[in-house]
């Protein structure tokens, strides 16, 4: 008989470094532990959109920008690698609007509810 892994959940997530975010996603895509998004969640917090077993609570809060080097622009190449490794988290069609609007803030924070992105086909807590 297996244990079940007890339940992330997300309450006030300021975000942090892309690469360490996308890593912890990778481990729990390969764990399957569930995560509930109940809270504030900005930035790199929002990569956890990216997993099948994620929920979303109607009153969350997620705050959606585009990469950058603690605020500072980043050389073109490295903002379109990174725009896109960050828009590989989301699925359509947040995943479109991230990339044609949020993508280009880089000094504060698009807001979504979580009410929008259960819109959006998310699924809710």
């Amino acid at each position: 008989m297996t244990q079940a892994q007890p339940v992330k959940v997300v309450m006030n997530d300021r975000g942090g470094l892309l690469g360490q975010r996308a890593e912890e996603i990778r481990v729990l895509a390969q764990t399957g532990q569930r995560v509930e998004l109940r809270g504030q969640c900005l930035s790199a917090c929002t990569l956890y959109l990216k997993l099948p077993n994620a929920c979303v609570a109607p009153d969350a809060v997620l705050g959606f920008h585009g990469p950058s080097w603690y605020g500072r622009p980043l050389p073109v190449d490295r903002f379109e690698a990174f725009s896109n490794l960050m828009a590989r988290h989301y699925r359509e069609p947040l995943r479109s609007w991230f990339m044609n609007t949020a993508r280009y803030r880089t000094s504060s924070y698009y807001q979504l509810s979580g009410r929008q992105l259960i819109a959006m086909g998310y699924s809710p807590c």
